[in-house]
């Protein structure tokens, strides 16, 4: 969805709440913004098949699961060819441990965050997603010393 001229007060009120809690239910929210929680069901229904909402997932503890280890790499490639940005995008892509990239301008073409258990871990994980690829030029890494805000929620 490309415009935001057909989400109406309601709407965005409903895609704050699930923000913050996507197993808010449609009587909860329904209470907050002055709406049957059928009608909430409704807008909720048509914000999926819209594209608007895009999935509705649970936020893992990373450290809870024997990942407490996050890096910040930027990666810059040999060549910027189509083929060669698909090749990496579907390496990161398929990769659990990234958990985001990022296509971007600069000194880097890709931004990654990545998740390991420890150095050995984040060492494997360098070499089959940038070592053992031809096209990296080079990559710099941050290691996150602190999670101070992490979260998916997009002002509205």
């Amino acid at each position: 969805m490309s415009d935001d001229a057909t989400l109406d007060d309601f709407d965005r009120e409903i895609l704050r709440r699930l923000q913050v809690d996507a197993r808010a239910t449609g009587e909860e929210i329904g209470a907050a913004v002055h709406l049957s929680a059928a009608a909430v069901q409704r807008r909720i229904k048509r914000l999926r098949q819209l594209g608007v909402i895009l999935a509705e997932v649970v936020l893992v503890d990373p450290a809870a699961v024997g990942q407490p280890m996050t890096f910040i790499l930027g990666v810059e490639l040999e060549r910027e060819r189509a083929d060669m940005l698909d090749a990496f995008r579907n390496a990161a892509r398929a990769d659990p441990n990234v958990q985001a990239c990022y296509y971007v301008t600069g000194a880097a073409d890709f931004i990654l965050v990545v998740l390991a258990r420890d150095m050995a871990d984040f060492e494997a994980i360098t070499r089959r997603l940038l070592f053992d690829n031809p096209n990296i030029r080079r990559f710099t890494t941050s290691v996150v010393m602190s999670r101070d805000k992490v979260g998916n929620a997009v002002p509205i």
